[in-house]
Formats: C-alpha cells, structure tokens, sequence
C-alpha cells in the first residue's frame, strides 16, 4: 500500500471574514496550516477560503455559522469533531461592539453581544480543549482588547465581555500549565477594522488615545505570543502602557476618563 500523506495541523478562526480574523487565517496559512474558517457571511469567507488555498496551497473550509445561536455553535462543533486528531489552534476572534448609554441600546443587539463575544469563546473552548488536552498539543488564542482592564461607559457591555474574556483566558492559561496546551488572551488598542462601523462609530471619531495599530501588526503579535505560550499580548508600547496604568489609575478617574472619551465619540457619530 502507498505510504499515507501526513495531514497538515488544523486552525480554527471565527470571525474570519474581515479585520483581524482575516489577518490572523492569511498568517496561519503562510505558515503552513489547513484552515476552519468560520463567520455569518458566505460570500467573503468562500472569497478568502479560495485566496488562501490558491496562495498558500493549503486546505480551507468556509463554515457559515452565526454564533450568537447555540444551535450553529453546536453543529460547528460536530462538523470540526471529525478532525480532532489534527486541531492545533482554536482562535475565538468573532466579537463586536454597541456604542451609547445602555439604558438607550437595543436589548436584543446586547443579548447578541454577550453571545457572541461571551458565550461563543466559552462554548468552542469547552469542546476543543479537551481535544487539545487529550492529545497534550494546542493552543488557544481568545482576542480581547484593552478595553478589558477598565470598565467602559458608554460602551459598558462591550468593555465588560472584554473584561470577562481576559479574566477566563488568564485562568485557563493556569489551569492548563504543564499541559502541553496554552491559552492566550490577545488585547489590542485602536486598529482600522470594521469594528467602529459595526459598533454605529464614525469612522473619523476620536480613539482612546493611542495611535491606531496596522492589523498585521496585531496579528503577527497574536500569533507569535500564542506559540511562545505567553498568557496575555499587548501590541503596541502605548497600549502596554495605558494597560499597566489601568492597574494604578483609580476607579472615579478612569470612569471619569473613558466617559469622556466615548461621549466626544458619540458625538461626532451624531454629526
């Protein structure tokens, strides 16, 4: 019989279809991965999913899945269970953002939020962990933000889902130490995506300060951090800084502060 062709290691990517999943799917295929790449829009994941595998020469699977459902998120999960042996790295990326005074945001659109930027990382983890620890191989990169190391009026549940996804990455990391696995929380700052758009901000609004990123930059940082096995990355000096500071900074003033900065946001929207 013909020697078996070894199979190439798996990634998983969500919210692969724009920003910095798309970016992290192009970095992993370059380096040799077969790619899961899953989001809600068919036409740009079978766009990049053709890119990728024309470019890289590696194998890639467009999965249409809304993760706000538990359905989709446990059907996505039965389809990756057949390729178990070989799921390397799970990136939890899909997330989005509402902006504006939650008494004034729509119920459902928040409802989705923490389904999307809460649930949807803890439900794939759930499954594909034990696959990873079974096999005492993989990685596990969870992309949260800065905006998880102080709470966030006028954006409070987005900054709050990102806080509860830095603190859940940070346990896992312990939890799994000496395990041959890893989990790491990415936190960028500022980066020119379709975030602000999505989230009902002008794109010219003013960020939080520090100077936006290049995507590519984040992900490259994202990955290289996930295979060192470090437990957070912060791209970005500034955005190291403003995340040490958040450790010292009383509560009242950074309040006080990100308030400020969402409402000169809010208003330049309204413009």
């Amino acid at each position: 019989m013909p020697d078996r062709i070894p199979q190439r290691p798996l990634a998983v990517v969500t919210g692969a279809s724009s920003g910095i999943g798309e970016e992290i799917a192009g970095q992993l295929a370059a380096r040799g991965y077969d790619l899961a790449l899953i989001a809600r829009r068919d036409d740009r994941l079978r766009q990049l999913a053709d890119r990728l595998q024309t470019v890289h020469g590696v194998t890639c699977a467009a999965i249409v899945a809304d993760l706000a459902s538990g359905d989709d998120r446990d059907r996505l999960c039965e389809q990756l269970a057949a390729d178990r042996h070989r799921l390397d790295i799970l990136v939890n990326n899909a997330g989005f953002g509402t902006h504006g005074f939650f008494h004034e945001t729509s119920l459902q659109r928040e409802l989705e939020l923490i389904e999307v930027n809460c649930a949807a990382p803890v439900h794939l983890t759930k499954r594909i962990l034990p696959w990873m620890l079974e096999r005492r191989r993989g990685w596990v990169l969870n992309v949260g933000s800065v905006a998880g190391f102080t709470p966030g009026p006028v954006m409070a549940l987005y900054y709050a889902s990102k806080a509860f996804l830095l603190s859940f990455s940070e346990a896992l990391w312990e939890e799994c130490r000496d395990t041959g696995v890893s989990v790491t929380v990415l936190c960028p700052g500022p980066v020119r995506t379709e975030f602000q758009r999505t989230a009902g901000i002008a794109p010219g609004a003013r960020s939080s300060g520090a100077a936006p990123i290049p995507v590519e930059q984040v992900a490259t940082a994202g990955i290289e951090g996930l295979l060192r096995g470090d437990r957070v990355v912060i791209p970005g000096y500034q955005n190291r800084i403003a995340a040490f500071l958040a450790k010292f900074t009383p509560r009242t003033r950074a309040l006080k502060t990100v308030r400020a900065i969402q409402e000169a946001r809010r208003r330049q929207s309204r413009q």
